[in-house]
This record gives C-alpha cells, sequence and structure tokens, in this order.
C-alpha cells in the first residue's frame, strides 16, 4: 500500500452532519491528494460518501491512517478500495459513451416499480448509476400526500434490444400503472426551451367543439365524429367540416359563457408557472378555435396561439371557417417555424397532446409526450403520460421539486 501514485477509492457511510466531508477532504488536502471522482448522496439523513483519489509521492497508507482516526471521531464507517490503473483507465473510456434517463411517474411509488424497472434494465446488461427521487418527501398521513410521485435513474451502456426494453417499460407501466419515460442523455435535453401543446383534452379537460354542439342542439352527432377523428379513423380535415357544418345558427355569445367555464387540466396551473418562470416559450397548436385559446393565452401569458376561426355573421355561426385548417401537419410545420423564429434548435422542443392529429408534432419534437391520449396515440409516441397531471412534463424534464419554488 505503500506505492507511489496509488489510486484508492475511499467510501463513508453514517449519519449526516454539518462538516464530515470537509474534514476527510481537508485531509487529503494536506497530502496533496488528487481527487479523481466524487459523489455524495443523503437519504433520511444517511450519508452516503464516495471519494476517489490519487496520492502523488505520499505513502497512502498514513493517508488512511489519518482518514480513519477522523472517522471514528466522525462516527461515519469508511472503507478503503485499491483501483488498477487498467480498471479506471477503462472506467474514464466509458465517459459520455450511451447514456440514457428512466423517468417513472405515478400517484404513488411502490417497491413493485422500482424492482420491474430495474429489473429490465439489468436484463439489457445495463447500470444504473444514479437514481434521484424528483418529486417532495413523504409525509406519513397519506392525506397530506400529494397525488404524484416521480423516480429518475441514470443508467448507462447499451441496451440488447432497444425496442424489447421499450416494450418491456410499456407492459410494465400498463401492469403497475406508472409512466416510464426512456431518453437518450444530451445536452439538448437540459436546455428544453420551446413547449407546444394541444388545446382540447390537453389544456383543458374538454372538447371545445363538442360543448359548442351541445348547446346547439347537436351534440352526440357531433361527438362521435370528433371521437372517430381524435382515434384517426377518419381524416381530420373532413371531420372538422363537418363538425362546423353542424353548428349553424348557433349564438356567438355562447363561446364566451364556454370560455368563461373551461376545466383546466390537473397540473396546468402549476406548469404554465413554472414554465414562464424558468423562460420557456409556450404555444398553443389547435385544431380547436382561437377565441378559446386566446382565452388561455391571456390567463397563462403563452406566447403564441395558432388554432381555427369560426366565421360569425350578425352574431350567430355560419357553419363555416375562415382560413386554412389546423391538422397535424400543420401542428407541425408550425413547431418548426416557431422554433426557427425563436433560434431553437428543434431537439430543443416539446410537444404533448392526446390525439392522432397530434402525432406529427410529437414525433418531431425533441421530447414528444402523448399526455392521457388515446391507444392509437399513446403506442406511437415516444413517451406519455396518463397516470398524473400536465405538471409530470415537468419531471420527463429533469426538475425536481425541491429546486421548484412553489410561491413562484
Amino acid at each position: 500500500m505503500g506505492q507511489t501514485n496509488e489510486i484508492i477509492l475511499i467510501t463513508i457511510s453514517g449519519t449526516d452532519k454539518p462538516g464530515v466531508t470537509a474534514a476527510l477532504t481537508e485531509i487529503l488536502a494536506k497530502n496533496d491528494a488528487v481527487i479523481l471522482d466524487i459523489g455524495q448522496a443523503d437519504i433520511h439523513n444517511n450519508l452516503s460518501l464516495g471519494i476517489l483519489f490519487q496520492s502523488p509521492c505520499v505513502d497512502s497508507g498514513l493517508i488512511m491512517k489519518d482518514v480513519l482516526f477522523k472517522g471514528y471521531e466522525l462516527g461515519v464507517n469508511i472503507r478503503f478500495n485499491p483501483i488498477t490503473e487498467d480498471e479506471y483507465s477503462q472506467w474514464v473510456g466509458m465517459q459520455g459513451k450511451n447514456r440514457y434517463i428512466v423517468t417513472i411517474l405515478g400517484r404513488k411509488m411502490t417497491a413493485k416499480q422500482i424492482a420491474g424497472v430495474s429489473r429490465i434494465v439489468a436484463n439489457q446488461g445495463m447500470n444504473i448509476d444514479d437514481i434521484k427521487r424528483l418529486t417532495g418527501r413523504v409525509p406519513l398521513d397519506e392525506n397530506e400526500r400529494t397525488p404524484k410521485a416521480s423516480v429518475e435513474f441514470s443508467i448507462r451502456g447499451t441496451p440488447k434490444d432497444k425496442e424489447e426494453m421499450k416494450s418491456d417499460f410499456m407492459k410494465l407501466s400498463y401492469e403497475l400503472e406508472m409512466d416510464i419515460s426512456f431518453q437518450e442523455e444530451s445536452m439538448y435535453r437540459r436546455m428544453r426551451r420551446l413547449i407546444c401543446f394541444d388545446m382540447d383534452s390537453t389544456l383543458i379537460q374538454t372538447e371545445v367543439i363538442d360543448e359548442l354542439a351541445e348547446r346547439a342542439g347537436v351534440g352526440e352527432q357531433v361527438k362521435k365524429i370528433t371521437e372517430a377523428a381524435m382515434r384517426g379513423e377518419i381524416d381530420f380535415n373532413e371531420s372538422f367540416k363537418q363538425r362546423c357544418s353542424l353548428l349553424k345558427g348557433l349564438d356567438a355569445s355562447v363561446m364566451q359563457e364556454i370560455a368563461e367555464n373551461l376545466p383546466i387540466t390537473e397540473g396546468a396551473d402549476r406548469l404554465m408557472r413554472i414554465l414562464k418562470k424558468i423562460g420557456f416559450k409556450i404555444a398553443i397548436l389547435s385544431g380547436g378555435f382561437t377565441y378559446f385559446g386566446n382565452h388561455l393565452k391571456q390567463k397563462y401569458n403563452i406566447d403564441y396561439v395558432y388554432a381555427n376561426e369560426l366565421e360569425i355573421v350578425d352574431g350567430k355561426l355560419t357553419g363555416n371557417h375562415i382560413g386554412d385548417i389546423v391538422d397535424g401537419k400543420r401542428k407541425s410545420e408550425l413547431l418548426r417555424l416557431i422554433a426557427q423564429v425563436e433560434n431553437v434548435d428543434i431537439r430543443q422542443t416539446v410537444a404533448v397532446g392526446d390525439g392522432a392529429n397530434d402525432l406529427p408534432m410529437i414525433s418531431i419534437a425533441g421530447l414528444g409526450i402523448a399526455f392521457h391520449a388515446k391507444p392509437k396515440v399513446k403506442a406511437t409516441a415516444k413517451q406519455s403520460i396518463s397516470t398524473i397531471g400536465l405538471d409530470g412534463v415537468l419531471y420527463f424534464l429533469g426538475y425536481k421539486d425541491s429546486y421548484l419554488d412553489e410561491e413562484i
């Protein structure tokens, strides 16, 4: 143990208290040790600290003796593990290669969920580097708990079969009532800047055209056409024209009443508040109507609204629309256009929607999320949220509750 330039891994565990890291690293500093890696975690005031260091031209046995004495004084357990140069070089060579983020969401977190995800990762020959809880600490009183839980895994390696892995994740999510996001780690994931939302059944918990149809006395007819269109069974543009024509003669004043009573989706208020605070540009790209999109624009200070314009003559809907229809193709075009205007790389964009007409924008965005979506949409999208509210998007973006000021 007295060789020069030895590489030593120290692992420290025990009750956390102020000054532990400082006291141990001061001993290394006194002996001119070079820190090659360091990491620390704290779970319920229990410390787990690892320090990988090199001891140039010093007897490492003396360093370890001083560290052990200090550990005894501090009441922490200390272990030493010598690392060979080959082991260290192999570890360095893995840097930046094939790193992925797996995020799990649910109303609560269970051991079955963690075990299931961990087993799928292990079966693919990949290693978990880090696990962290993104949602807040969990009170014992169930009545005080927030109805959401999220944990993020940082994993490294190359999946043996990526499609099989994704399929296993999807199957597990159905079985255990949770959502699983599988993303490649990159600088773009940490630098998202533009987010585009569908409106109906995404930002709001209704299809506005169905609400209008109810007032016009053609509710059932329009609802059936809407559902078929969202499932992708009929062309969106044709379905849109059919539904608009059925609204002919409806008094335009009805729109204000509906707008003032829009049922906002769970988590939308919090998500919008935080996105604006951290500097996101926000767009609504909707196959619905601009009247309601503009109402949400004022409510949330949204930057862009693109939707369809209903024709009104003498205070009544004519059954026609004005201008081009915002369909799936148009949504993807608008996402690209806004990204160019805002000077944002397409890989820095996020798209969130629930219907078949949202798939084009979801597929080109850096992070595309199917939100409480129809089966066809969920099966096609890379990521989906079905178990919690819209603020679940924050966890797929990697944000941690403890960093998000709830007072903003």
